[in-house]
């Protein structure tokens, strides 16, 4: 367990991607169970371990999440998720550069469950919801470009599928138009950094991921 800060209330740690965060259908054992384990063992806990998951990760996307250690923290957790007072930093990698290189993308996004995909619309249609990401171009290698995304809604798919409308798939990303899978099944996508005001003592908390450990994201950090 990549822990990156914890407390009496919460845990954040920087996940793997392919790990699942929460049990589906494929059965594989989610987070959540792993947490619950590693808690229960970590401090010798009798009886159940109480783990609260306020957001998610798909599976294929690395990087940041934050778990409830107690319901408190998880109530007011999800109230903050909900109401967008937690700041969310992603970084993508992607083949085409953005154009414009810095801006904001507003859509209408319909999820189609049975192909477990999204669509961004530049209208409203009916289903779909309002989405909203910010994002720039920060660096950029002879193949590659980095882009920072700034999630100022949270819709099913909606990294991978705005920026997908712009030209700019995410590297890895089959679903959404890249040309070629990463050899891992991951795509190049991963949770930064997140920042909020702490459920229960009221600090500000800001934690930083670290890229997965592969050649091109550590070009990138670097």
């Amino acid at each position: 367990m990549n822990v990156l800060y914890e407390d009496n209330h919460i845990i954040v740690i920087n996940k793997a991607a392919g790990e699942i965060v929460q049990g589906d259908k494929t059965g594989d054992k989610s987070l959540c169970d792993t947490m619950k384990a590693f808690l229960k063992e970590k401090y010798a806990k009798p009886g159940n371990v109480f783990v609260g998951l306020p957001h998610r990760l798909d599976r294929p996307v690395s990087g940041v999440v934050v778990f409830a250690k107690t319901s408190k923290a998880l109530e007011r957790l999800n109230t903050m998720f909900r109401d967008g007072a937690v700041k969310k930093i992603y970084w993508a990698i992607t083949k085409s550069c953005p154009v414009p290189a810095e801006g904001e993308i507003s859509s209408w996004i319909l999820r189609n469950e049975k192909m477990n995909k999204s669509f961004s619309y530049p209208k409203e249609v009916k289903g779909s919801k309002h989405a909203i990401l910010c994002y720039r171009m920060i660096s950029a290698s002879q193949n590659y470009n980095l882009i920072e995304v700034e999630l100022k809604t949270g819709r099913h798919h909606q990294i991978r599928c705005q920026l997908s409308s712009i030209g700019c798939p995410i590297k890895g990303d089959l679903k959404y138009g890249s040309k070629r899978s990463n050899p891992d099944g991951s795509i190049s996508l991963h949770a930064r950094y997140i920042e909020f005001i702490h459920p229960v003592s009221k600090e500000q908390i800001k934690v930083t991921a670290p890229v997965p450990q592969e050649k091109l994201w550590q070009s990138f950090e670097k």
